[in-house]
């Protein structure tokens, strides 16, 4: 019972579902519960008016007929159909959607018109591209590639005969040398230039090599040894321009290098008064922290600074003769013995003795006396090269009773030792102008100093009172270091 309700539950609804079938046909039952699969060629076109009968035109429509014509319909096309046991539904047909995309335009080639893709209805298949000329591909590969022209491009009308001409490559001699290179890598067929290499990348090397400053380093020494190795006297011209001019510093005004400052700094500042800090074998003197620390801002020099650092410059001047003048120096204590009682020429006699010396004062150019005046410190020069006494004092002063007595010394000496009578009274007494001077009441030992040094080297008073700390910290390193520069 059970069985046979299914049964009819299935029979009906398949009644439902599917128009009546004609006895010939299979049972309802048995088919599957799908629609018929409708034929793809299209209906047959109605028949006119006057192919109808009169019956069926004069009758009135209603509402059973289309369901009649539907029925006759479907009847005699499943009856046409093959019997199938596995039926399909129909693809469904395509649906058009409009596309939401930028409007792009293709060109090919810059030929033919533009075309939208954006309108899928406005849609219709291009034709394809028309080929083309030999002159048009050489306009086109001269808009990409942008080489020099060859010839004029001549212009050649749709279906004419384009002549092609041939060049040799032996013809290019007029080429410069950079597009002999690219040659290279280039192939010349008629006018048409095939590029090995895409022209991107040449533009992509080019920017990298104006970019980064090793190459262009590398250049610069490329294109100078294509030039040819520079000469001594090219490198002499071409210095200048690599290597900015510095300013040549006078030897006298050379800095201290910081290890100097710091041993200088360490001897002035000590707290050991009695330390040895420099010993002069030659001349027995010994310089102590308590003696060096005059050479200190607002200190009077004393006898043992001067005599040393004079002792140093002789040193010098023998050490390097071709710089200096040759000169002799006398001690702080020389003036002071020689106007003992007025003058005393025998008590000085033996300073100059030429087994002592290794030579004789008249062979000098100069000879620096230095003369102490209590409390100020003053020099007198006896310039044999110059045939001149000369006093030199940093407040601008003047002592000719000084250089008369360094005169008449001169006369004794160079007869004692020299058995010779010189006659001094043409020589010029005269108490030098232009001078430095000093601006304080304690530099004037450092003014005399600097006097003598630069008379030694020949050289003009160039220096202030802006240079005496200066002045001070060199002559302190010198005295440590037993060697004058």
């Amino acid at each position: 019972m059970g069985a046979l309700t299914d049964s009819r539950k299935r029979v009906s609804a398949d009644h439902r579902l599917l128009p009546s079938f004609p006895s010939s046909a299979p049972s309802p039952s048995k088919k599957p519960k799908l629609a018929p699969l409708l034929p793809t060629a299209p209906p047959p076109p109605l028949p006119s008016s006057s192919h109808i009968p009169s019956s069926t035109s004069s009758a009135a429509p209603g509402p059973n007929s289309s369901t009649a014509f539907a029925s006759t319909t479907s009847s005699s096309s499943f009856s046409s159909l093959p019997h199938s046991r596995h039926r399909r539904l129909p693809p469904p047909p395509p649906v058009q959607r409009s596309i939401h995309a930028p409007l792009r335009r293709i060109r090919a080639f810059r030929l033919g018109n533009t075309r939208s893709n954006s309108d899928p209805s406005s849609y219709s298949p291009s034709p394809p591209p028309q080929p083309l000329g030999l002159d048009q591909y050489v306009d086109l590969v001269n808009s990409v590639t942008h080489p020099p022209p060859l010839t004029p491009p001549a212009y050649v009308p749709r279906g004419a005969k384009a002549t092609v001409e041939v060049v040799a490559v032996d013809d290019l001699g007029d080429i410069k040398q950079d597009e002999e290179e690219r040659d290279e890598e280039d192939e010349v067929k008629g006018e048409v230039v095939v590029r090995k290499v895409p022209l991107y990348k040449d533009l992509y090397e080019a920017s990298s090599r104006q970019r980064d400053h090793r190459l262009r380093i590398l250049e610069f020494e490329v294109r100078l040894a294509e030039k040819g190795r520079l000469g001594l006297e090219g490198l002499k011209e071409a210095r200048p321009q690599i290597t900015p001019n510095k300013k040549v510093v006078p030897e006298p005004f050379v800095p201290l290098t910081d290890k100097d400052e710091d041993s200088v700094r360490r001897a002035l500042g000590g707290k050991n008064r009695r330390e040895i800090l420099s010993e002069h074998k030659a001349s027995n003197i010994v310089i102590t922290r308590e003696i060096l620390q005059c050479l200190n801002d607002k200190h009077w020099l004393n006898d043992e600074v001067i005599n040393l650092y004079l002792e140093l410059l002789k040193e010098r001047e023998l050490r390097e003769p071709s710089k200096f003048i040759k000169c002799h120096f006398f001690n702080t204590f020389f003036y002071k013995k020689l106007i003992n009682g007025g003058y005393d020429y025998k008590a000085v006699r033996r300073w100059t003795m030429k087994r002592k010396l290794g030579y004789n004062l008249i062979d000098c150019d100069k000879i620096f006396v230095p003369i102490h005046k209590e409390v100020h410190w003053c020099l007198a020069i006896i310039n044999i090269r110059d045939k001149k006494f000369q006093y030199l004092d940093s407040l601008g002063s003047m002592d000719m009773k000084a250089l008369k007595i360094i005169a008449r010394y001169l006369v004794d000496e160079v007869k004692d030792k020299n058995g010779k009578q010189i006659d001094v009274l043409s020589w010029k007494h005269e108490g030098v102008q232009n001078l430095p001077l000093q601006e304080n009441g304690w530099d004037c030992g450092m003014f005399m100093l600097k006097y003598i040094d630069f008379h030694s080297r020949d050289m003009g008073l160039t220096f202030g009172q802006k240079h005496m700390p200066y002045f001070r910290q060199r002559t302190a390193k010198e005295i440590l270091n037993l060697r004058a520069g």
